[in-house]
This record gives structure tokens, C-alpha cells and sequence, in this order.
């Protein structure tokens, strides 16, 4: 085999299963069977003259060699994708697909009508959305942009500051009308709260004054959920009282199914940001989308947009 043999589809299963570490996983990203990755790996290698990855029955991890060579197919694979977009810019249509991962609720309540619309403008983009509260590896998991509310940890990836998620305390009418209507921070000890079981430290509830002033009150209750689409429901049922995003509950309170709770305290807001992995920043279609998601996201009731609005990398 010579070195004409070192095609693009080998190149893109020996990227994705160097970011992967796994031969099943990429086969099924990429819809084909096993033994066609492992013969992509295997013809490249032999085109290439060196061993790329070494295999155990655990794991799969690169040699000095295929780091080297790693690197040198993501440029041309960035390469060759940045030269589709081009020719497709002349006839203004952007094409290919964007991996996006986002929080659940947000992603169920906000985040997918707003691919819809991406899409009745872009029909040549496909996307796939990831709805999980866990936070994924994007470059492992091969997504593009996340979508992520709460503080980062130091990243590698690109960082836009969409703002701020505002938080409030509510709940039903009828469970206020059974269990009385909390008159100071204090008083949330001898109710019954709903809890985020995925959330550190639930069971002290920090809240701000409109005034200033900061309080922690001990937050107990008989029902922890780990959805916040789970929350909003059991809020509505009348379970309890609880912090929540005002995102999340916005049209029930305009209905009246909920109702505000003290209302001059509010647990802190919390940050919401788009991570774009810094090799996928520069494709049209994955940078039109981001420009999309920030401007109609800053229309959301209770994301109040970052002061500075600017980006960060």
C-alpha cells in the first residue's frame, strides 16, 4: 500500500478514535461496523509506515508517532471542511451538521425551538442535540458547542458569556393556601422543599436580600429530583417550595399555577455559556449558529445578559 492510500475517511476514523479511545463507540458515531474502523486504522497505519495507536483489550491510545500525526489531521481535515464552507458561501448555503450538548430542561423548554428555527433558515444544516446535565469531554464526545449553566473550571474551549440565569423562590397556591406563605427567610426550615439531588449543598439554601444582606437557611423536604423538568412538575403539583429558574416556571407564573415566594430574596444567579471547541469556532455553519443561539437566547425571560457582552477565548 502507498502512500495515495491515506484517505480522508481513514484520516476521520483515526482522529475520532484517538479523541475516543474506543473502536465501538467511533463505529457507531460514524454508523459503521467495527472491523471498518479497525481496517481504516489498519490501512492508514501501513500507508504511513508507522504503528498510530496502540491497542489493548482495556484501551487504545496513541503512540509518539500518531500524536504527532494526530495533529497533523485535524489541520487537514479543518482544512479541507473550511474549503466546503467557502465553496458553499458562494451560493450562500451553509451545509453539514453541528453537534451542540445542552443542559435538559433548557434544552427541552428553550433550546430545541430555537434549532427548529436555525433550521427553517439554514435547511441544509443538520444538528444533533444532546440533552444531558452532565458535563461531557466535546472533543471526545465529538460535540461542537455546549450549552452550560453554572461556573466553568478552566478550559480549553472557547468561552461567550450569554449572562446570567436569574433564580427565585416559588410555589404552588393551593400548597401556600395548606401550608402558610413564608414570611422571612427563616421560616423555609419548617417547609417542605424540592431539591436538586445533582446539585452540591442542597440542603442549605443561600439566599440575597434586595436590600443586601446574605442568608442560609437549613432547606430540608421528602422529595429530591435530579431534572429540572421534573422540579417544574413537582412544583405545579403543589410537593413543596423551592429555588428554581426563572426560565423554567416563567409561563407558569403568568398562569398563576405558581406563585413567587419572598419575593425581596432570591438565591444568586447562575452563569449560562456557550463552550465551542476552538477547532470548529471557524466553520460558517457552526459560528452562524452560535451568533443565533446568543441573540435569541438573550430573549428569554430571566437571562439577563452579561454587562460586557463580550467574548472570550
Amino acid at each position: 500500500m502507498d502512500r495515495s492510500e491515506v484517505s480522508l475517511e481513514r484520516m476521520r476514523s483515526f482522529v475520532r478514535v484517538a479523541e475516543r479511545g474506543n473502536l465501538s463507540a467511533v463505529a457507531r458515531e460514524l454508523g459503521v461496523g467495527q472491523s471498518s474502523v479497525t481496517r481504516h486504522i489498519r490501512e492508514l497505519e501501513q500507508a504511513v509506515g508507522v504503528p498510530l495507536l496502540t491497542r489493548t483489550t482495556r484501551s487504545v491510545t496513541m503512540t509518539e508517532e500518531g500524536r504527532r500525526y494526530y495533529a497533523d489531521c485535524v489541520q487537514i481535515l479543518r482544512l479541507v471542511e473550511h474549503a466546503g464552507d467557502e465553496a458553499r458561501s458562494a451560493r450562500g448555503a451553509p451545509a453539514g451538521t453541528i453537534r451542540i450538548s445542552c443542559t435538559a430542561a433548557f434544552g427541552v423548554l428553550h433550546v430545541s425551538r430555537l434549532i427548529f428555527a436555525f433550521q427553517d433558515r439554514y435547511p441544509d444544516v443538520s444538528v444533533d442535540l444532546n440533552l444531558t446535565d452532565e458535563r461531557v469531554d466535546l472533543v471526545r464526545e465529538g460535540v461542537d458547542v455546549a450549552l452550560r449553566l453554572g461556573p466553568l473550571a478552566e478550559s480549553s474551549m472557547k468561552l461567550r458569556s450569554l449572562g446570567q440565569s436569574r433564580r427565585l423562590l416559588v410555589a404552588a397556591p393551593d400548597y401556600l393556601a395548606r401550608c402558610g406563605r413564608p414570611a422571612r427567610p427563616q421560616d423555609l426550615a419548617s417547609h417542605e422543599g424540592i431539591r436538586m439531588s445533582n446539585v452540591a449543598g442542597s440542603d442549605v439554601l443561600v439566599l440575597q436580600g434586595r436590600r443586601g444582606g446574605r442568608h442560609q437557611v437549613p432547606f430540608t423536604g421528602r422529595l429530591r429530583v435530579d431534572h429540572g423538568l421534573a422540579a417544574r412538575e413537582a412544583f405545579a403539583a403543589g410537593r413543596g417550595i423551592g429555588p428554581t429558574h426563572l426560565w423554567l416556571v416563567h409561563d407558569l407564573l403568568a398562569a398563576g399555577k405558581l406563585e413567587r415566594v419572598l419575593a425581596d430574596y432570591s438565591p444568586p444567579p447562575v452563569p449560562l455559556s456557550l463552550l465551542i471547541v476552538p477547532e470548529r469556532s471557524g466553520v460558517a455553519r457552526v459560528r452562524l449558529l452560535v451568533d443565533f443561539l446568543a441573540e435569541q437566547i438573550a430573549r428569554i425571560p430571566g437571562i439577563e445578559k452579561a454587562q460586557s457582552g463580550r467574548r472570550q477565548s
